[in-house]
């Protein structure tokens, strides 16, 4: 069944509804859509979703929410939820290569479970930059977990069921024609945005006619080109052999077969990915379990509860993400390959940044200026993202497996410890902390830019405050728990940190917000090794959590610079100017 929150008031049988309105309407209830509409809800902004499907899909996808997704949750407060979903707390997160599942290990990327991390996290430095580490919950329960939230909120309406079928952008807004897929009521609904959150074959993209740049596969052995992702479920796999040698990753490589298995559940569930020949059809369920016995080296019982086909290798960008009402976000606006983990994630980053813009203007304190930056800030990244994750797929992919891997003999030993030399090398896959969290905007007409920027990297991250990147993460207390964080003080709006005890100074620009309706909160900081990591005695981060501007003194214009910061002005030959403000219809 479809799910309304909303007490609006629908024809009965076919017919039509007219009049309804949001400021912003979501196409696609996937976890980009939803997290984007829970962001618009703790701004106080309402919003609809649309969603072809009734309900969320139960099939295994990506089972990666990294740092930095984790940290947009706890924002939300969400984390200490998001953490029952998924495998046991005390599971291991390893990825381990074996020849077969009950052969030789070839090699093993230690990870730590969540019980692990959290340890880790309370005996952490104050300046470490990890108070959210990476989680691995399949997506599918992230999803569902993600729907049952929206549907407590009152600015949510959730049209679970409803496809979109057409939209029109006019000066005022944006009109969207929906149907309930069921039934056929029609309902046509005035926003002032449009978010296509609703992937590479969604409507809000191709009705704009925006096409995708880049590469659409990668030919290899592995990883590239046609994979089949497969639910199963395996019971004896898991007691007679699994259970013994815990991962979160299986990866069985001989010249028979090469596959991987994600545990799903921490026990008998898992997803099964097989690169199958371009020609072949979808595998049914004996030759599902055929590469299951295979990767094995062991008859074992399995049940094929769903599978899918995709594209392994993929790395597109949209040419554009929108125009001046409709935004594009997640896969509507990039395609990934899995290795690295980085497409759901990069697609919540995206609608971490949309959204605090919406509200933005939506409220009336944010300019148009703010709305074109959303587009020149987050292309660069999906560039920048959907590249590395091709480039580990070219690694682990292309890899050849020798003839006697196998063999019991000095050859086999020779040959087992090369490649697991080689394999124990794939740790950059599954530690990428620098794009996780190396995200910067520099260039970004709505970031006041005032130093060198450190280098970027797939696996360092380098915690900075020069303008454009995350603000650098310190405990404010001994404490490393919920409330201890300067992500937990922060305001729902802008932040100003204000160090070295400066008095009243800096609150020029508190005044300046409040003639603005601006959010802004003032945190006064004492800690040296906290003024050590911003080198500046005041700091304006963003709704986002990205450093806009910082200096050793107040700015001497402080409206200026929010109009700035805000998308109210922008430079033009020289000169500035207050840009048209969007109404709402």
């Amino acid at each position: 069944m479809g799910v309304t929150t909303s007490g609006l008031v629908t024809t009965s049988g076919l017919g039509t509804t007219s009049g309804l309105q949001r400021p912003v309407a979501i196409v696609g209830g996937g976890p980009v859509g939803l997290t984007l509409a829970l962001f618009l809800d703790s701004y106080g902004v309402p919003s609809v979703v649309f969603n072809a499907d009734a309900d969320t899909r139960m099939y295994p996808k990506g089972s990666t929410e990294n740092c930095r997704t984790m940290e947009h949750f706890r924002r939300l407060g969400l984390t200490p939820a998001v953490r029952n979903i998924g495998m046991p707390e005390d599971h291991p997160t390893d990825v381990a290569y074996f020849t077969r599942f009950n052969g030789p290990e070839l090699a093993r990327i230690r990870m730590p479970s969540d019980r692990e991390a959290h340890a880790q996290v309370r005996a952490s430095e104050p300046t470490d930059q990890t108070p959210e580490p990476i989680f691995r919950a399949n997506q599918m329960f992230i999803d569902r977990f993600l729907f049952q939230q929206a549907a407590t909120r009152a600015n949510i309406t959730l049209r679970f069921g409803w496809a979109v079928a057409a939209f029109e952008e006019h000066a005022d807004g944006v009109t969207v024609h929906a149907a309930d897929t069921r039934s056929g009521v029609e309902e046509h609904w005035q926003a002032m945005f449009v978010a296509g959150c609703d992937g590479a074959q969604g409507v809000v993209r191709r009705s704009l006619g925006i096409s995708y740049s880049g590469h659409e596969n990668l030919q290899q052995a592995f990883h590239g080109g046609r994979m089949i992702s497969t639910h199963v479920r395996a019971p004896a796999l898991f007691e007679e052999i699994l259970s013994r040698r815990k991962a979160w990753q299986y990866w069985a490589l001989n010249p028979e077969v090469r596959s991987v298995l994600l545990s799903v559940n921490g026990r008998e569930e898992f997803a099964l990915f097989s690169r199958p020949r371009d020609d072949e059809p979808l595998p049914d369920a004996a030759a599902v379990q055929r590469i299951v016995q295979r990767s094995a080296g062991v008859d074992v019982p399995v049940e094929v509860i769903a599978q899918s086909p995709w594209n392994s290798g993929v790395a597109r960008v949209a040419d554009r993400f929108g125009t001046q009402r409709v935004f594009l976000a997640g896969d509507s606006a990039h395609l990934f390959t899995p290795t690295g983990g980085f497409g759901m994630n990069t697609g919540i980053d995206d609608a971490a940044n949309l959204a605090w813009k919406l509200a933005a203007v939506a409220k009336g304190w944010g300019g148009p200026a703010l709305l074109a930056s959303y587009e020149l800030e987050r292309k660069p990244i999906a560039i920048r993202n959907t590249t590395a994750a091709r480039e580990l797929a070219k690694r682990i992919g292309g890899l050849s497996v020798p003839a006697e891997i196998e063999a019991e003999s000095a050859e086999g030993e020779q040959a087992r410890a090369a490649l697991g030399r080689f394999l124990a090398g794939n740790e950059p896959q599954f530690g990428s902390l620098g794009v996780q969290l190396g995200a910067r905007y520099d260039g970004s007409p709505i970031i006041v830019g005032d130093g060198e920027p450190p280098r970027d990297a797939i696996v360092e991250y380098t915690p900075s405050a020069v303008p454009g990147g995350r603000a650098p993460h310190f405990w404010l207390t001994r404490g490393r728990e919920i409330g201890d964080s300067l992500f937990d003080r922060r305001g729902l709006g802008f932040t100003l940190l204000a160090f070295r005890g400066r008095g009243p100074e800096g609150d020029g620009l508190l005044a300046a917000a409040a003639e603005r309706s601006l959010p802004l909160v003032r945190l006064d900081i004492g800690e040296a090794y906290a003024h050590d990591l911003y080198e500046r005695d005041f700091v304006l981060i963003r709704p986002d959590g990205h450093v806009a501007w910082r200096g050793d003194n107040p700015p001497s214009d402080a409206g200026e610079l929010l109009d700035r910061l805000t998308g109210r002005v922008q430079k033009n030959s020289g000169r500035q100017h207050v840009l048209r403000e969007i109404t709402t219809p």
